[in-house]
Order: structure tokens, then C-alpha cells, then sequence
């Protein structure tokens, strides 16, 4: 069945954590699977900051194959929109941008990476397996994964700081894209600002997420 890939985009983004399976070092052959935080990048891949000392960082090490399921809570969780994402994850050098970005996301993460033994990985997809919803499903290949168009980082930071100004106090911007805008309010909760179609220029995107602003009353 053919599926939408910027359904599986804006899961990623709507989601802030994943169950990662690993191919375990202690039980040879078994899949280890952990719960862990993610930011996916300007490409939709995903990112973590993993400690060495980690089970499946040492998983990782041995055999970089991995998977991340990601889901919407739902009190039919069979009903709902999830994506188990298939591919490599190894080590990444990130510039300070991207680094920058990251922390917006996850700001507890810089004490971590603080300790010295924490780095940063990335998975790169290979395929992904999106279910819409009951009996909608389907493989997306990876090239499909990739947003029709890129913003630059620095791009991306001038209309986090642009969009900053016009949020309600309770909310924070997490990030921009050419898709949609990624907020946080008070309580940690995050919602996704979803365009209608992709956007190219910097403007054109903070106009369509200044718009959508209405979307989100009430927090929390």
C-alpha cells in the first residue's frame, strides 16, 4: 500500500523518544531494545547523545544495525500512527550548529555531554516501515525520507529566533523546518505546526508558522 512519507517526517518530529533496538553483545544474536530521546536532523535522521557505558552503545560498537519504533500515545495503540525506522547507527561529528540545535531540543543534554564519555550518533535509514493507521501501511525507501528541501542551519536558527518573538510566554521554539515548526510549552509537552506544503524561503515560513500560532491554545 502506497504511504505518505511526510506522515513518517512529522511523527518523528510530533515524537521526542523511541524504543531502540540494538543486536545484543551479552545474549549473541537477541535484540536489546532500550527507551531513549531523539532530534531528528534537517534530513529526518535521527540523532542521540549516547554514553560509552551504555548496553546498547556497546551493542552499537560491535554491530552498528538497529531500529527505531516510534509512536503517538494512544489509548488504542494499535490504531495509531507509528514507524519502525531500519539502518546503521554510528558515531557523528556534529558542527556547532547542529549541536546548537540539538540542545534546543533536548537542553538537559549538555550536561551530559559535559561528562566526557557521551557522544553523538546517527541512525541512517535504509528503509521505514510507516503505519498510518488501521489497515494503512507501508515501506518507504530512504531517499523518501528526505524533506523535499533543506534548510540550512543557519536558516533554521534565524527563524527560531524570528518565531521566538510572537509564541505565547508559555511556549518555546524548538526548532524550524521546511515542513513545519517544533514548539514545547511549560510542562514539556511538544506540538508539531504542520504546513500546508513545504516552504523554500525563510519568510514564507515563518509567516505560515506565525499564522498557525492560534493552533496552540490552549497549553498544556
Amino acid at each position: 500500500m502506497r504511504v505518505d512519507p511526510r506522515q513518517a517526517r512529522e511523527l518523528l518530529h510530533r515524537c521526542g523518544s523511541g524504543s531502540l533496538g540494538t543486536v545484543s553483545l551479552t545474549m549473541s544474536g537477541y535484540p536489546f531494545v532500550t527507551l531513549l530521546p531523539y532530534v531528528p536532523d534537517a534530513e529526518a535522521r535521527p540523532l542521540f547523545l549516547l554514553s560509552d557505558l551504555a548496553e546498547h552503545t556497546r551493542n552499537l560498537k560491535r554491530d552498528p544495525r538497529a531500529s527505531l519504533m516510534v509512536a503517538e500515545p494512544s489509548r488504542v495503540p494499535l490504531e495509531a500512527p507509528r514507524i519502525t525506522l531500519l539502518g546503521d547507527a554510528e558515531p557523528v561529528t556534529l558542527a556547532p550548529g547542529a549541536i546548537d540545535r540539538f540542545m534546543r531540543y533536548l537542553p538537559d543534554a549538555a550536561s551530559y555531554l559535559s561528562l566526557g564519555d557521551f557522544r553523538f550518533y546517527r541512525l541512517a535509514v535504509s528503509r521505514v516501515r510507516l503505519v498510518g493507521g488501521f489497515a494503512r501501511m507501508g515501506w518507504i525507501d530512504a531517499p523518501a525520507l528526505t524533506p523535499p528541501v533543506v534548510l540550512p542551519l543557519s536558516r533554521e536558527s534565524e527563524c527560531v529566533r524570528a518565531l521566538a518573538e510572537f509564541v505565547p510566554a508559555q511556549w518555546k521554539v524548538l526548532g524550524v523546518d521546511v515542513e513545519g515548526a517544533d514548539l514545547v510549552d511549560e510542562a514539556g509537552d511538544r506540538r508539531r505546526i504542520a504546513f500546508d506544503a513545504a516552504l523554500r524561503e525563510p519568510a514564507e515560513i515563518l509567516e505560515a508558522a506565525r499564522s498557525r500560532l492560534h493552533d496552540l491554545e490552549p497549553a498544556g
